[in-house]
Parts: C-alpha cells; sequence; structure tokens
C-alpha cells in the first residue's frame, strides 16, 4: 500500500506575477521540487496539494503547475467560493483539469453557514454531481458541517484537519480536544470522512505525540478506519515538528495495526479521491 499524504501546500516566493494575498506561518516557499525531496527522504510516495488559501485565494495555478511537473505524485484539490453565483460552473470547469480530485470550502473565513445557507448547498450539489469530495475548513464550527451533511447525502464532505482549531505558531491551546464531541457526532453521517492531519500540533507530549492516541482512537472507533485518512498539512505544522517527525509518528506508534496503518496512510486516500500516485 503506498503512503500518501492527504494534505500539504506548495508556494512560491512572493513575486508580482503570482502575488500573495496574505502571508502563511511557514517558509518564504515550499516549491514542488522541495516537497518532492521531503517526501523522497521519508518514503512518501504521493501527496494531495491543497492550493493555500492564504496566498492564492481560488487561483490554484501553482498547484496545477506542480502537478504537471510531477504528475505521478500530486493530485490537486483548490478552494471555491461559496458566494459566486457561478461557483457551479468553476466546480464543472474544475473537474474538467487534468489531476484535480476535489474543492474545498474555508467556513472560517466566510460568514457563519446555516443548513440551507443557498452558496454552500450550491457548491456541495455541484461536487456530487461530478464526484468531486468537498474539503471544509470548519474550525470553532465543525458542528454546522452535520445539517449540511444530512441535506446533501450524496456528496462526501471531508473534515479538515480533525475538525480541532490547531495552532501556526506557539503557544498551543490550553485544551486542543474542546471540540471532539462535535466531530464525533458526525460520524452518524456516512458522507463524512475525517482528515486526521496535523495531529503533532496538538500534543503537547514531545514526538512521537503519545498523548494524541486516546483521542485519535475515539476518532477511529467512531468513523472507522475506511472513514480516516492521515496527513501532515505541511507546511503549516513547521513551527511544531519536522515533516519527517509528521509521518514517523504514525509508522513508530503501537496503537495501529498494520492494516490499520495502511488505511489509515493511503487506503482510504485512494477510495475518497479515487487517485493513487504512479508507481516508483
Amino acid at each position: 500500500m503506498p503512503t500518501i499524504d492527504v494534505q500539504v501546500h506548495v508556494y512560491e516566493r512572493n513575486h508580482p506575477g503570482r502575488p500573495w494575498h496574505a502571508v502563511l506561518h511557514g517558509p518564504s516557499e515550499v516549491t514542488g521540487d522541495q516537497m518532492v525531496a521531503a517526501m523522497d527522504a521519508v518514503g512518501v510516495d504521493g501527496a494531495i496539494l491543497v492550493s493555500p488559501y492564504t496566498q492564492y485565494h481560488y487561483d490554484a495555478s501553482y498547484a496545477l503547475e506542480v502537478r504537471s511537473k510531477h504528475p505521478g505524485r500530486f493530485a490537486v484539490v483548490k478552494p471555491v467560493d461559496p458566494t459566486d453565483p457561478k461557483v457551479a460552473e468553476t466546480i464543472a470547469d474544475w473537474r474538467k483539469t487534468p489531476g484535480t480530485v476535489g474543492i474545498r470550502i474555508m467556513m472560517v473565513a466566510g460568514p457563519l453557514v446555516v443548513p440551507d445557507d443557498p452558496g454552500v448547498n450550491r457548491v456541495l450539489a455541484a461536487a456530487a454531481q461530478h464526484a468531486l469530495p468537498v474539503n471544509v475548513l470548519s474550525w470553532g464550527r465543525v458542528e454546522q458541517l452535520g445539517p449540511l451533511a444530512a441535506r446533501n447525502p450524496n456528496t462526501r464532505i471531508v473534515v479538515d484537519h480533525i475538525g480541532m482549531l490547531q495552532p501556526f505558531e506557539p503557544p498551543k491551546p490550553a485544551e486542543p480536544w474542546a471540540d471532539l464531541p462535535k466531530l464525533l457526532a458526525l460520524a452518524q453521517h456516512d458522507n463524512v470522512v475525517v482528515k486526521i492531519s496535523g495531529a503533532g500540533t496538538l500534543a503537547k507530549q514531545p514526538f512521537p505525540y503519545k498523548d494524541i492516541w486516546d483521542p485519535l482512537r475515539r476518532i477511529f472507533d467512531a468513523f472507522g478506519m475506511d472513514r480516516c485518512m492521515w496527513g501532515t498539512d505541511w507546511t503549516r505544522a513547521v513551527a511544531f515538528l519536522t515533516y519527517k517527525e509528521g509521518v514517523e509518528a504514525f509508522r513508530v506508534t503501537d496503537r495501529l495495526t498494520d492494516s490499520e496503518r495502511a488505511t489509515l496512510m493511503g487506503g482510504t486516500l485512494q477510495k475518497v479521491y479515487g487517485w493513487s500516485p504512479a508507481k516508483r
């Protein structure tokens, strides 16, 4: 089973040809070549490139460039704007773009979302029509995903980053797992999947982060391994851990069986996104 990271970011240095909207905590650049080198160093076979909203908002052109250069290593997810009346057309065009496997909604960046929100439901309906999973950053409002999942049962909703507010830099939150009951309540919806990404940033203990496993096991038990996908959220997590630590914490733990590890670190992702890296 290949090892596949469910979320990494790549971006160029800020320049007039592709200017940033804002600064994301982390290195001044993470090029595709640098990301491939980091993956090669620890035996990660492929990854989902999530075009970083902070720098590029709805422009995924750099992620697509990287994917074109390394077609066997990456697939691409881009953010879409639920307030755009033409967002359904954007999603249809995205589905036709080589190497694309999903879209993303930044719920934390917009107004509160109600179950009948026309923009969000427009996105969810279009995504179902084109068989694209919808990744949702829902920090601080993960409970709002339940009604949306119920209203759109044919849409695969992917909860970003365990649904927990994760820090960009120290200090870490005093109660990092406070919203865990709200996430677990989503397990009743068969169309909801969870990214187990950035988990090391919630640990209070050093590598290999033994204190994350009790709450993670509750998630695995509630959703099942076939609805959980491992990832590093590199490079957002750079203030707390290395890429190697984000990978190895899930390899060295005795809290996963070999079968669970294979499913979590690649198996589920292949089914959810319908994509696998090329064999090397």
